[in-house]
Protein backbone atom coordinates (compact mmCIF):
# COMPACT_ATOMS: atom_id res chain seq x y z
CA UNK A 1 0.00 0.00 0.00
CA UNK A 2 2.73 2.29 1.36
CA UNK A 3 5.31 1.18 -2.26
CA UNK A 4 1.75 2.29 -4.42
CA UNK A 5 1.35 5.61 -2.34
CA UNK A 6 5.11 6.03 -3.02
CA UNK A 7 4.86 5.39 -6.63
CA UNK A 8 1.88 7.88 -7.29
CA UNK A 9 3.77 10.94 -5.43
CA UNK A 10 6.87 10.22 -7.48
CA UNK A 11 4.90 9.98 -10.56
CA UNK A 12 2.96 13.46 -9.78
CA UNK A 13 5.43 15.88 -7.78
CA UNK A 14 9.36 15.68 -9.16
CA UNK A 15 10.20 17.53 -5.92
CA UNK A 16 8.52 14.53 -4.07
CA UNK A 17 10.13 11.94 -6.65
CA UNK A 18 13.76 13.45 -5.44
CA UNK A 19 12.60 13.12 -1.42
CA UNK A 20 11.38 9.66 -1.87
CA UNK A 21 14.82 8.58 -4.12
CA UNK A 22 16.97 9.95 -1.06
CA UNK A 23 15.71 9.47 2.15
CA UNK A 24 14.22 6.57 4.45
CA UNK A 25 10.51 5.98 4.17
CA UNK A 26 9.31 8.48 7.16
CA UNK A 27 7.69 6.13 10.34
CA UNK A 28 5.58 7.85 12.94
CA UNK A 29 4.79 6.04 16.14
CA UNK A 30 1.52 6.96 17.45
CA UNK A 31 0.26 6.91 21.19
CA UNK A 32 -3.05 6.53 19.64
CA UNK A 33 -3.81 8.50 22.67
CA UNK A 34 -6.21 11.62 22.07
CA UNK A 35 -6.27 13.12 25.29
CA UNK A 36 -2.38 13.12 25.67
CA UNK A 37 -1.72 14.41 22.62
CA UNK A 38 -3.94 17.33 22.60
CA UNK A 39 -2.54 17.91 26.16
CA UNK A 40 1.07 18.27 24.62
CA UNK A 41 -0.39 20.15 22.41
CA UNK A 42 -1.68 22.57 24.18
CA UNK A 43 0.97 22.48 26.49
CA UNK A 44 3.70 22.42 24.79
CA UNK A 45 2.37 24.41 21.73
CA UNK A 46 3.88 21.22 19.41
CA UNK A 47 3.16 17.63 19.49
CA UNK A 48 5.84 15.49 21.33
CA UNK A 49 6.49 13.80 18.61
CA UNK A 50 8.24 16.55 16.43
CA UNK A 51 9.55 18.48 20.06
CA UNK A 52 13.09 19.51 20.28
CA UNK A 53 12.37 21.47 23.49
CA UNK A 54 10.80 18.67 25.19
CA UNK A 55 8.82 20.56 27.63
CA UNK A 56 5.81 18.18 27.77
CA UNK A 57 8.08 15.22 28.24
CA UNK A 58 10.16 16.62 30.99
CA UNK A 59 6.72 17.61 32.81
CA UNK A 60 5.79 14.03 32.60
CA UNK A 61 9.01 12.71 33.81
CA UNK A 62 8.89 15.18 36.34
CA UNK A 63 5.46 13.55 37.76
CA UNK A 64 6.75 10.44 36.80
CA UNK A 65 4.54 9.61 34.29
CA UNK A 66 4.86 7.85 31.01
CA UNK A 67 1.19 9.15 29.40
CA UNK A 68 -1.23 11.73 30.81
CA UNK A 69 -4.99 10.62 31.12
CA UNK A 70 -7.77 11.82 33.02
CA UNK A 71 -6.80 9.38 36.16
CA UNK A 72 -3.00 11.10 36.90
CA UNK A 73 -3.92 14.24 35.27
CA UNK A 74 -4.25 16.00 39.24
CA UNK A 75 -0.86 14.35 39.40
CA UNK A 76 0.62 16.36 36.37
CA UNK A 77 -0.72 19.71 37.97
CA UNK A 78 0.36 19.82 41.44
CA UNK A 79 3.88 18.42 40.71
CA UNK A 80 4.84 20.24 37.18
CA UNK A 81 2.71 23.17 36.53
CA UNK A 82 3.77 25.58 39.84
CA UNK A 83 7.01 26.76 37.85
CA UNK A 84 5.22 26.45 34.17
CA UNK A 85 3.69 30.00 33.93
CA UNK A 86 0.84 29.37 31.54
CA UNK A 87 -1.03 31.95 30.22
CA UNK A 88 -4.81 32.13 31.84
CA UNK A 89 -5.86 31.22 27.84
CA UNK A 90 -3.50 28.15 27.82
CA UNK A 91 -4.94 26.86 31.49
CA UNK A 92 -8.70 27.55 30.43
CA UNK A 93 -8.24 25.14 27.35
CA UNK A 94 -6.86 22.83 29.44
CA UNK A 95 -9.83 22.97 31.76
CA UNK A 96 -12.42 22.80 28.48
CA UNK A 97 -10.20 19.92 27.26
CA UNK A 98 -10.83 17.91 30.59
CA UNK A 99 -14.33 18.45 30.88
CA UNK A 100 -15.20 17.50 27.40
CA UNK A 101 -13.12 14.15 27.99
CA UNK A 102 -14.80 13.62 31.14
CA UNK A 103 -18.08 14.08 29.34
CA UNK A 104 -17.59 12.44 26.02
CA UNK A 105 -16.15 8.94 25.90
CA UNK A 106 -15.24 8.26 22.20
CA UNK A 107 -13.52 5.77 19.96
CA UNK A 108 -12.05 8.33 17.91
CA UNK A 109 -10.75 5.83 15.44
CA UNK A 110 -14.82 5.02 14.49
CA UNK A 111 -15.10 8.55 13.31
CA UNK A 112 -14.62 9.83 9.56
CA UNK A 113 -11.93 12.90 10.02
CA UNK A 114 -15.03 15.39 9.14
CA UNK A 115 -16.78 13.77 12.33
CA UNK A 116 -13.10 14.47 14.53
CA UNK A 117 -12.98 17.97 13.13
CA UNK A 118 -16.15 18.71 14.09
CA UNK A 119 -15.98 17.66 17.56
CA UNK A 120 -12.36 18.99 18.69
CA UNK A 121 -13.45 22.01 17.20
CA UNK A 122 -16.25 22.22 19.87
CA UNK A 123 -13.52 22.90 22.57
CA UNK A 124 -12.60 26.15 22.72
CA UNK A 125 -9.25 26.98 22.35
CA UNK A 126 -8.25 23.77 19.89
CA UNK A 127 -7.65 25.23 16.62
CA UNK A 128 -7.01 23.43 12.99
CA UNK A 129 -3.30 22.99 13.05
CA UNK A 130 -3.52 21.51 16.99
CA UNK A 131 -6.52 19.05 14.89
CA UNK A 132 -4.59 18.31 12.11
CA UNK A 133 -1.73 17.17 14.37
CA UNK A 134 -4.11 15.03 15.87
CA UNK A 135 -5.59 13.55 12.63
CA UNK A 136 -1.78 13.52 11.29
CA UNK A 137 0.50 11.93 14.09
CA UNK A 138 -2.20 10.56 16.57
CA UNK A 139 -4.74 8.63 14.05
CA UNK A 140 -2.37 8.91 11.21
CA UNK A 141 -4.89 9.45 8.94
CA UNK A 142 -3.48 9.24 5.02
CA UNK A 143 -4.96 12.37 3.52
CA UNK A 144 -4.06 15.54 5.83
CA UNK A 145 -2.81 18.73 4.43
CA UNK A 146 -1.22 20.97 7.97
CA UNK A 147 -1.27 24.25 5.53
CA UNK A 148 -1.10 25.88 8.63
CA UNK A 149 2.26 24.25 10.11
CA UNK A 150 5.45 26.91 9.90
CA UNK A 151 7.81 24.24 9.25
CA UNK A 152 5.85 22.51 6.01
CA UNK A 153 5.19 26.10 5.33
CA UNK A 154 9.05 26.85 4.76
CA UNK A 155 10.21 23.65 3.60
CA UNK A 156 7.23 24.12 0.49
CA UNK A 157 8.24 27.94 0.18
CA UNK A 158 12.30 26.57 0.06
CA UNK A 159 11.65 23.67 -2.33
CA UNK A 160 9.06 24.49 -4.67
CA UNK A 161 9.87 27.86 -5.19
CA UNK A 162 6.84 29.22 -3.49
CA UNK A 163 6.10 33.70 -2.85
CA UNK A 164 5.63 33.65 0.36
CA UNK A 165 4.10 36.46 0.32
CA UNK A 166 1.26 36.15 -2.35
CA UNK A 167 -1.63 33.90 -1.20
CA UNK A 168 0.98 30.88 -0.05
CA UNK A 169 -2.30 28.83 1.11
CA UNK A 170 -3.75 28.45 -1.98
CA UNK A 171 -0.18 27.51 -3.45
CA UNK A 172 0.05 24.98 -1.29
CA UNK A 173 -2.74 23.52 -1.79
CA UNK A 174 -3.06 23.68 -5.12
CA UNK A 175 0.52 21.62 -4.82
CA UNK A 176 -1.31 19.37 -2.07
CA UNK A 177 -3.87 18.47 -4.66
CA UNK A 178 -1.39 16.84 -6.94
CA UNK A 179 -0.75 13.96 -3.99
CA UNK A 180 -4.38 12.83 -4.32
CA UNK A 181 -5.36 10.69 -0.90
CA UNK A 182 -1.94 10.41 0.11
CA UNK A 183 -1.62 13.98 1.41
CA UNK A 184 0.19 12.94 4.82
CA UNK A 185 2.53 10.56 3.07
CA UNK A 186 3.93 13.83 1.05
CA UNK A 187 3.76 15.61 4.50
CA UNK A 188 5.68 13.40 6.23
CA UNK A 189 8.47 13.18 3.56
CA UNK A 190 8.40 16.79 3.84
CA UNK A 191 8.99 17.20 7.39
CA UNK A 192 11.63 14.25 7.46
CA UNK A 193 13.35 15.72 4.83
CA UNK A 194 14.09 18.83 6.65
CA UNK A 195 15.41 16.24 9.52
CA UNK A 196 17.78 14.35 7.45
CA UNK A 197 19.36 16.91 5.97
CA UNK A 198 20.01 18.39 9.15
CA UNK A 199 21.49 15.16 10.33
CA UNK A 200 23.96 14.66 7.10
CA UNK A 201 25.35 18.41 7.60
Amino acid sequence: MIEKAKQILATSDSVLANIIATIPTPENLSTNDVFHDLMSCIIEQQIHYRSTKKIFQKMLQKASLDTLSLENFAQLEEIAFENANFSINKYETIERTIDYFQTNKINWQDLSDDEIIEKLSSIKGIGKWTIDMILLYTLQRPNVFPYDDFHLKEIMVRLYGLNPNVKLKKQMLDISNTWHEHKSLAVNYLLSWKVFNKQIK
